[in-house]
Parts: structure tokens; C-alpha cells; sequence
């Protein structure tokens, strides 16, 4: 970036597992990535989303009330720009490709380490 400092961008984390969300929010280390909310469904991820309008979210898939894929297309609906990296345990073809179908832009399969995590965010960041 030219002038100076990068834009600071908003990072929501949607995971049922509150273990997970917390891991996320502690393991991210990219400086310009500012967590602004964090939600355990679907239909939560939506009304955050609404009220944060975040730039990157991690998604889980398999959730109570609304699962990840159907998430990602509400969110895509909303801000067709958001980034979505799908972080899941389902590391089955053929739903990455049902989310990337919907709008998401990265898949990171559970469990992950640090590391990984980092190198994935930094990845879809670098399609900002």
C-alpha cells in the first residue's frame, strides 16, 4: 500500500464450537485482521453480520439452525465483496465445492495448527 499502513479489516468468526472460536481469534496473527464478533450459528452469523459488516469470516459448516453453506449465501446476498474462508472438519469434495459454489472463497479443513490458519487467511487476504 502506498500511503502507509495497511486498511485495517473486520474478521467475523462463526463456529457452534466455542473452543474453536476461541482458537481462531487467539492463533490469527495478521495485524490488519480485527475481530469484531463471533457467532456459535447461521441465523446469529447473519444478524452480526448485519450489524458489523465484517470483510473476511471463518464459516463452520455443520451448525444448529443454519449450517455454513446456507450461511454463505445469505452472506454473499448481503456484501457480495465479504471474504469467507470455510473451516470444517467435512473435508469431503463435494461440499468445499458446494460453498465455494455459493460465494466462499477458501476451505481449511479441522483440525488445523496455527500455522495453517495464518498461511489460509493471508491467502484470501491476498485476493483483497
Amino acid at each position: 500500500m502506498e500511503n502507509g499502513a495497511p486498511k485495517t479489516l473486520k474478521l467475523m468468526i462463526v463456529d457452534d464450537s466455542n473452543i474453536i472460536r476461541r482458537r481462531i481469534e487467539r492463533s490469527q496473527q495478521i495485524a490488519r485482521l480485527q475481530v469484531v464478533g463471533a457467532a456459535s450459528n447461521g441465523r446469529e452469523a447473519v444478524d452480526l453480520f448485519r450489524r458489523t459488516q465484517p470483510n473476511v469470516v471463518t464459516m463452520d459448516l455443520t451448525m444448529p439452525e443454519m449450517d455454513g453453506i446456507e450461511c454463505v449465501g445469505e452472506l454473499v446476498a448481503l456484501n457480495p465483496s465479504v471474504l469467507i474462508l470455510v473451516v470444517s472438519a467435512l473435508a469431503d469434495k463435494a461440499t468445499a465445492v458446494d460453498a465455494i459454489e455459493k460465494g466462499a472463497n477458501g476451505f481449511l479443513c479441522k483440525p488445523f495448527s496455527d500455522r495453517q490458519l495464518n498461511e489460509a487467511l493471508e491467502e484470501l487476504l491476498s485476493e483483497a
